[in-house]
């Protein structure tokens, strides 16, 4: 069901996407959490802009500064194609990353390649709000999530579960070793959840309300949302640390076979028995 927060923040987007010019943005894409009717209180607005031709970000500022954008800024790395402006608009925050068409072609074939974004469940998720037919080609696209993908994605994951010795993963559990504890832990979160998704053919989201999106995934060890939320907010180190070993290897019991899949179920195995 779609909340009343998502049909009054699309309205706002929709009158954003209006404002841009039609000879430079050919298309304009909602994404994000508004973009599934899941927007709340705390939700800002997401948009893709696909342009004709490279923008610069002086242009993209004045773009945005027609449209009722207001306290303009950027993130992230610059000199690249894509271009990123937030703002204001009605008190509302919004993002729009700008494509050129020939780079928004580049960023799916490679997802198609093997590259973990979740670029890919934006755009099968995205509502067009200015269209010439370019998101609909993308979306019917994405309806198939090749299967050698999925294992290769598999594989690259379960990479770094073994060759040392597991005696060696028990030293971050030190009382004193919580950064470091923290960051393993992240990374095999990560890691389980790609696992998880391409196990299910299913493109990888972001980790934002992570329950509601592996609720659906018919292949996935029990409880998975829940036990990494535990893994991270439990206060004792070796616990902390068992839980999500003993995730991570649920996981790859369920994945095919292959080998650093192989190689990983005997090592977390291995692992979870000198924490236990």
């Amino acid at each position: 069901m779609t909340t009343p927060r998502s049909e009054e923040l699309q309205a706002l987007a929709q009158r954003v996407a209006d404002a841009l010019p039609v000879e430079i943005a050919e298309e304009v894409v909602l994404t994000g959490s508004v973009s599934r009717g899941m927007a709340d209180a705390v939700s800002d607005i997401e948009m893709l802009v696909v342009t004709r031709e490279p923008l610069e970000l002086e242009e993209c500022f004045e773009l945005a500064c027609a449209a009722g954008l207001e306290g303009l800024d950027t993130w992230g790395a610059q000199g690249g194609p894509a271009r990123r402006v937030s703002g204001y608009r009605e008190d509302v925050p919004l993002e729009l990353i700008w494509w050129p068409r020939e780079f928004a072609e580049a960023r799916l074939d490679a997802l198609f390649a093997g590259e973990v974004s979740s670029t890919a469940d934006a755009l099968a998720h995205g509502v067009p709000l200015r269209t010439s037919g370019v998101l609909e080609a993308w979306q019917e696209r994405l309806r198939e999530y090749p299967p050698e993908l999925a294992a290769a994605q598999i594989e690259e994951a379960a990479l770094p579960w073994g060759g040392f010795t597991p005696a060696g993963v028990v030293t971050i559990a030190r009382p004193d070793e919580r950064l470091s504890l923290m960051e393993w832990m992240f990374d095999g979160a990560i890691r389980v959840l790609t696992i998880v998704f391409a196990l299910n053919r299913v493109w990888v989201p972001t980790t934002k309300r992570l329950a509601a999106r592996v609720a659906p995934l018919a292949i996935k060890p029990d409880r998975l949302a829940e036990r990494i939320e535990e893994a991270l907010t439990e206060r004792d180190p070796r616990r902390a640390l068992l839980v999500m070993t003993e995730l991570q290897l649920e996981t790859v019991l369920l994945a095919p076979s292959g080998p650093n899949v192989d190689r990983a179920r005997t090592w977390l195995a291995e692992a979870a028995e000198l924490l236990r």
